[in-house]
């Protein structure tokens, strides 16, 4: 229904902007999962599909189950807010130099409604340095609501090699001597 202001009719837009996601992330992903460049064994244990990592950014899904639940039957707190910082770091590592990972220094979090269904997170490089990565990211629910937003900085880290790497992904860089 129209709202009424001082004699105005207002009419709400059709989709606000926690209804739609940014334009710069409407376009990532795929329509399938893809295979996951490296480990990641928490988040892959709890059914994590990977659909876009790359050029500084990344998607990420998840069907909620029963064990993903907090006491209300809707997304816990700790699942929304590891699909947030996965995103980022995976979107971050996508664009990090070669041979380096990344760690999570910093992270904010705004919930801004339940999360119920199949989720959707997007995280993207906002800006990096040599040392560091600002991103953000959001995480939509199957009808596409926002339902949380994240920002987080990154610190670009030496890679643990082959440990951090999926069975059958090879990576070849130089290894760097630690001075005395």
């Amino acid at each position: 229904l129209p709202k009424h202001a001082g004699g105005m009719v207002l009419k709400r837009p059709a989709h606000t902007a926690t209804d739609m996601p940014p334009a710069h992330m409407a376009t990532v992903g795929s329509s399938g999962p893809i295979t996951w460049p490296m480990r990641v064994p928490f988040v892959q244990s709890l059914g994590t599909e990977l659909h876009h990592f790359g050029d500084g950014q990344c998607e990420l899904r998840l069907e909620l189950i029963d064990s993903h639940m907090n006491g209300w039957e809707v997304a816990h707190g700790g699942v929304v807010m590891t699909l947030l910082d996965v995103s980022m770091a995976l979107a971050a590592r996508s664009a990090a130099p070669e041979g380096m990972a990344v760690a999570t220094m910093e992270m904010k979090t705004s919930f801004l409604r339940a999360a119920e269904g199949r989720l959707r997170a997007v995280g993207k490089v906002l800006h990096q340095t040599r040392a560091i990565a600002f991103c953000d990211a959001v995480l939509h629910d199957a009808k596409g609501v926002l339902c949380a937003h994240a920002s987080g900085t990154f610190k670009f880290v030496r890679s643990l090699g082959s440990k951090s790497l999926a069975p059958g992904v090879t990576v070849h860089t130089p290894l760097q001597q630690e001075s005395p």
